[in-house]
């Protein structure tokens, strides 16, 4: 589908719903990260790009201070009161739309009560934001609706205190920072501890390739407390270091100063992962998609290895692309579960046949594949 067509799915729900018209339809794409995994809350550099597949919203306003929040992916309807919400207070796929609210208002915004219907073609759970799409379509709904005049970089702030907070997330801004502001044809280059943002062009159309998502079919959770656990060990790991984070580390041999080979391995990832993702914004800049591939294998064998968060499906699906003709394959996402990227040529039917053949081989249902083109982030469509 295309995201005008979400978002007229979701008025049209909307409709059904509550009886009447809503005031607008906006929506917000997941991403792709394309190089930096786990890298953002260590202060370091990722280089995501914006999908063309997302998260509408079809939001009205409502004077009775309540945010009713009706969900076509979870099948459920929430009634949250905006008077004493706060964390903790609203559980599940609710916390991220109502956190959002919660968010805007605490920063002095005078964001009231709404009716929100929400709708995606976004696979959840397969390591493309979802999340981050819902919290970033409902701030700029909200925002449009509430006349708030608040930057981009500052619903960037917000939605991801949203999620920190309210869903009890520990994630960094990339997410956030891609849905809001991706432009078509670009990924950006962004340095999370300054929040500084550099376009890079990306189009591999025009090299006579493009990127392919393999979703494996497995599921993650990130408040399953095994992303919270890695985060815990970089910061570790950058104590033993004595630095204030993994960032301020340029050479990834340093990692095996420290004592406990976890954290070594963990710290090894984070740097190593840094510097591929510099390296890939300057072969962007030159121009040379190709080269992309090397890069993309060796951040899969760091994330499998070293930060241990890649599963059986995932190297399968990267081993069998790569042996089909890919020029390089890995894991996205937090880990555990979701999809896999593949550079590929653009005609990709070998890559495909040969990952759904290495999945029959073992038993496992065909993935879900999806083309992603860089695209445009957050907007209002109707």
């Amino acid at each position: 589908m295309t995201a005008t067509a979400v978002a007229v799915r979701a008025a049209e729900r909307f409709r059904a719903c509550h009886g009447t018209e809503p005031e607008g339809a906006w929506h917000a794409p997941g991403r792709v990260n394309l190089i930096g995994e786990h890298t953002d809350y260590n202060g370091g550099w990722v280089l995501p790009f914006a999908l063309d597949r997302g998260v509408a919203v079809a939001a009205r306003r409502r004077g009775d201070g309540l945010l009713d929040i009706a969900s076509l992916q979870a099948g459920e309807r929430a009634s949250v009161p905006l008077a004493g919400l706060g964390p903790g207070g609203v559980t599940g796929w609710a916390a991220y739309p109502a956190g959002v609210a919660w968010a805007m208002r605490e920063a002095g915004h005078p964001v009231g009560g709404a009716s929100l219907v929400i709708d995606s073609d976004l696979p959840q759970g397969a390591g493309l934001s979802s999340s981050a799409a819902i919290e970033c379509a409902v701030a700029i709904a909200l925002a449009d609706l509430y006349q708030v005049r608040a930057p981009r970089s500052e619903l960037v702030r917000l939605a991801r205190r949203a999620e920190n907070e309210m869903a009890g997330v520990p994630s960094g801004i990339m997410d956030q920072s891609a849905s809001l502001l991706g432009e078509a044809g670009h990924a950006l280059l962004l340095d999370c501890r300054s929040g500084e943002i550099t376009p890079v062009p990306f189009d591999p159309a025009a090299a006579g390739l493009a990127l392919l998502v393999a979703d494996t079919g497995a599921r993650h959770a990130l408040t399953d407390g095994r992303y919270a656990r890695r985060r815990q060990e970089c910061e570790r790991a950058a104590r033993a270091l004595g630095v204030p984070c993994l960032r301020d580390v340029a050479d990834p041999a340093r990692a095996f100063r420290i004592a406990d080979p976890v954290l070594a391995r963990r710290a090894r990832h984070v740097i190593s992962d840094d510097r591929r993702v510099r390296a890939a914004a300057d072969l962007l800049g030159a121009h040379d998609v190709a080269e992309l591939g090397p890069l993309l294998h060796a951040s899969h064998a760091s994330l499998r290895d070293d930060f241990e968060i890649s599963w059986p499906r995932a190297d399968v699906a990267a081993e069998a692309a790569e042996g089909a003709g890919a020029l390089g394959a890995r894991m996205v996402g937090g880990g555990f579960g979701g999809s896999v990227i593949a550079l590929v040529p653009a005609d990709d039917a070998a890559v495909r046949a040969a990952v759904v053949a290495a999945y029959a081989g073992r038993g496992w249902p065909a993935p879900a594949f999806l083309a992603a083109p860089p695209s445009a982030g957050a907007r209002r469509l109707l």
